[in-house]
Parts: C-alpha cells; sequence; structure tokens
C-alpha cells in the first residue's frame, strides 16, 4: 500500500469535493479500491502504486475540466470518470485540439465544425481583429462568443463587451414597451442564448453586475477606449459607415475585436450604405486584420436552412 498527498492550489476545494463532500463521495464510487481522505486543500490517496496513478490522470482531467468551464456538476464527474481507457485518451487529446474552444454547462463541448470556423479560431489566434461574414445558421455569433468566453477563462481579458446596431428587421425599437433596457434586451437575446450554453446563469448574472460581461447596444461605445477586453460586434451589415468607423477606433491595448455579419441581410434604408461592406473592402490586405467568409457548407442549423439559403441566393 502506498500513500500520495495531492494538493489542490489552483480551485477552492469545495468545487471539487462539493457541499457536504456530495461530489467527493460520487468520485469515490469510481475508486472502490483507493481511500480517499479529503482535508481543505489536500487530499490523502491511500492505496496501491498503479490505481493511484490512474486516479491523479482523471483527477486531471476534472480540474482541466474546471478551469475550463468554469463549474463541475455531479453529472460531468459521472460522465467524465465513467470513460474507458481508450476514451480517456481520446478527451486528453480533444481538450489540446485545435477544434475545441471551451468546455460549456452541462459537459457541453463547444468546437468548431466546419473548415471556416476553424479559420475563425486561427484567425483570432494570429490577429486581434477578425471580420466572420455570412449567412445565418453558420455559426458566427456562436463562435464568436465561445472564443470570447475562453479568452475571459484564459485570464487573456479582463471582460467581454458585445454589441449590436440598433436597427430590427421591419420593426422600430420605439414602438416596443417599456424602458431602455426592456426594449433592447429581446433584441440581444442571440447574444444571451449563446452564453447560456457556455456559463452558468449565476456566472452570467455575476459579471454582468460586476461589469465584466457587457452587453449593450452599438450606440454606447461611443467615445470609450475598449481595452483589456474581447470585444463582438454583431449583425454588423446593419451598421452605418460612420458607426463601423467609430466602433473600429475604440480598440485599445490587449483587446481583441471580433466583427459578425450578413451582406445578405442589410435592414438599413435603401440608400444607406452598409458600414460592413466598406470596411471590408478598405481593410482586406491590412495586416493584422483576418477576414473569414463562410458560406453555405457552413450552416450548421436545421438541414432545411441550408436548402433556404440556396434557393433565396439562387433568385439574385
Amino acid at each position: 500500500m502506498s500513500e500520495k498527498i495531492i494538493t489542490l492550489d489552483s480551485v477552492e476545494p469545495v468545487e471539487i469535493y462539493g457541499v457536504n463532500d456530495v461530489k467527493l463521495n460520487v468520485i469515490k464510487k469510481h475508486f472502490p479500491k483507493l481511500k480517499l481522505v479529503a482535508r481543505g486543500y489536500s487530499l490523502k490517496v491511500i492505496g496501491d502504486p498503479p490505481e493511484i496513478a490512474r486516479f491523479e490522470k482523471r483527477l486531471e482531467l476534472l480540474l482541466d475540466y474546471y478551469h475550463k468551464s468554469g463549474v463541475l456538476t455531479d453529472t460531468v464527474i459521472e460522465r467524465l470518470l465513467g470513460q474507458t481507457g481508450d476514451n480517456l485518451v481520446e478527451s486528453k487529446e480533444e481538450a489540446v485540439n485545435s477544434d475545441l474552444i471551451v468546455f460549456g454547462n452541462n459537459g457541453l463541448v463547444v468546437k468548431a465544425k466546419t473548415e471556416n470556423q476553424r479559420k475563425m479560431l486561427s484567425g483570432i489566434v494570429k490577429n486581434d481583429m477578425l471580420f466572420a461574414i455570412g449567412p445565418a445558421g453558420t455559426g458566427k455569433t456562436y463562435t464568436a462568443v465561445a472564443l470570447a468566453v475562453k479568452a475571459l477563462k484564459n485570464k487573456e481579458v479582463k471582460r467581454i463587451i458585445m454589441t449590436r446596431p440598433a436597427v430590427e428587421a421591419g420593426e422600430n425599437l420605439g414602438f416596443l414597451p417599456g424602458d431602455l433596457k426592456e426594449k433592447l434586451d429581446p433584441y440581444m437575446q442571440p447574444l444571451y442564448d449563446a452564453l447560456n450554453d457556455m456559463l452558468p446563469a449565476d456566472k452570467i448574472n455575476q459579471y454582468i453586475e460586476s461589469r465584466t460581461l457587457q452587453i449593450a447596444p452599438l450606440a454606447f461605445m461611443r467615445g470609450r477606449t475598449l481595452d483589456n477586453a474581447f470585444v463582438i460586434l454583431d449583425e454588423a451589415q446593419n451598421t452605418t459607415e460612420s458607426q463601423m468607423k467609430m466602433f473600429l477606433t475604440r480598440m485599445g491595448a490587449n483587446a481583441k475585436f471580433i466583427i459578425t455579419g450578413d451582406l445578405t441581410q442589410i435592414d438599413l434604408p435603401s440608400k444607406q450604405p452598409s458600414g460592413l461592406v466598406q470596411a471590408i473592402r478598405l481593410l482586406k490586405k491590412v495586416d493584422g486584420i483576418s477576414i473569414v467568409e463562410l458560406d453555405n457548407t457552413d450552416v450548421i442549423r436545421h438541414k432545411l436552412v441550408r436548402s433556404i439559403i440556396e434557393k433565396y441566393e439562387a433568385m439574385k
């Protein structure tokens, strides 16, 4: 019999043990040949050396998941510890695979699913500004939000800022009921939807209260310097040329900008040029800026969405 002390110096013990050791008891079920004794940040493991080594690998997997997702539930523990040895190797490879972006809620693995989404991943690593242009359903916004959450969790930035121009598809915000926040919240819902897949609700509320997470219409960006931030401009096809220039020049030190848009769904008045169209034309050869053009092959919604897009494009 051997004994080893493992120190949990990178995480609060309750996140791994659970309240009243609920999570620890789940872990113990998967290692009946070991005796686990938790004392604060120290975890004593008693048993045969090969079994202790197996436990350390699995604990490393749990800690890796927690650091990437910010949460570790009983369900996730069961899933990760219930894997066979071969599956464990695959999971470890997946953790460093360039396709993987972030671990979301309830064990959700958020990763790039198409070649152009992979270009978004590599583009934002190599450059500080990225334009992702493509039709509905190609995962532009979802991938951008996942990249922002990853950067925040990895402490590469101190805050996430997400914005959209307040232009509705055939609607007028002024006629909607409620105060400004109540008018705008439904319009910002696609951003919240993506966040809800990747962060627990209480964590989102905590980030909003601390201003770590800011979701606001584009007009609220005027006059600001956005530094130490991962900034997403969604629905950028509905920016005017002056709005786009204003937004792009907000970029501060240690900032990453992703601008997403669909050039087939411009809701501006017919005589109003899109700022996104102008920006792509002016900036396509600027060093440090990446432009990724997604297409029908990147559509990851219902299979009918691709067919619908193709039919509408055939009308042009």
